[in-house]
């Protein structure tokens, strides 16, 4: 016997988990982001202290070049380790959605696929070819989102190593500088 109120029931227990699951993700992901933002100000406010300081020592123009030098450069590099740090929680937060909206999608595939059986089961006489082709259709569209899922993770693994090379790049290129 087909039952639907029970099968909305499931639904909807589904799909609340989900958006319980979604919503720690994303707090987990703001406290993060909220702690790198707060560490960051801190460093900043030290580093604003310290070159307060020793520019009141600094007594020819030789060494106030020196220390705009030293300055930048250190500037850049908490830039650059900041950038990687909230692209790393990003990366992170990304994957965990991912992994959740793929469980999510797993699930109800199997969910609509055993519906199909149970239909199957209480359907008429002759009803063979429209079942055959719902359940084509199920397996076309489950197939062609796997497609697209595998996709999206090649690029964004193709995103990841860019930006880390990127970033890499940039790093190295400030060492000779220094």
């Amino acid at each position: 016997m087909y039952n639907a109120p029970e099968q909305v029931t499931e639904f909807n227990k589904s799909a609340l988990n989900a958006a319980l699951q979604l919503a720690k993700i994303s707090l987990d992901t703001t406290e993060r982001l909220v702690g790198l933002n707060l560490e960051a100000g801190k460093e900043t406010f030290a580093d604003a202290s310290d070159a307060l300081r020793t520019l009141s020592d600094v007594r020819d123009p030789q060494a106030l070049l020196d220390l705009r030098t030293k300055l930048t450069e250190k500037g850049v590099e908490q830039f650059t380790a900041l950038s990687r740090s909230l692209y790393d929680v990003g990366a992170h937060a990304q994957s965990q959605i991912s992994a959740l909206f793929e469980a999510h999608i797993a699930d109800w595939n199997q969910s609509v696929a055993k519906n199909i059986d149970q239909a199957i089961k209480a359907a008429p006489a002759g009803a063979d070819v429209a079942i055959a082709a719902v359940k084509s259709t199920v397996a076309a569209t489950a197939a062609a989102f796997d497609g697209v899922t595998k996709t999206a993770k090649q690029v964004a693994s193709f995103a990841d190593a860019s930006v880390k090379a990127t970033v890499d790049a940039a790093s190295a290129a400030l060492k000779p500088a220094a």
